[in-house]
């Protein structure tokens, strides 16, 4: 089977299989999507995907390694994720 998933980089067979589980067919698919939306849909599957997947998703779609992607980026996936701006998190620390 020659799945476009699987030849995004950091994409491997499990995670492809997660993906599709959700709807999820297509380079397409994910980039209409993008990483946050297709991390939260593979969990609330309850698939047990760490981070490391949100990060891979997001390096899939940059075609990058997932850790060479910048912390700030990783912290702006994870603040998105959360429901969190720059902004609450900053009100929150004062």
């Amino acid at each position: 089977m020659n799945d476009e998933l699987q030849h995004l980089k950091n994409l491997g067979k499990t995670s492809a299989q997660w993906l599709h589980a959700v709807g999820i067919h297509s380079a397409s698919d994910l980039r209409r999507l993008g990483a946050v939306t297709a991390y939260k849909a593979v969990r609330s599957r309850g698939f047990r995907a760490s981070k490391v997947l949100l990060y891979a998703i997001e390096g899939a779609l940059l075609d990058v390694h997932w850790n060479d992607i910048p912390a700030e980026r990783k912290e702006a996936l994870n603040q998105q994720l959360d429901g969190k701006t720059a902004v609450q998190k900053n009100n929150r620390e004062y």
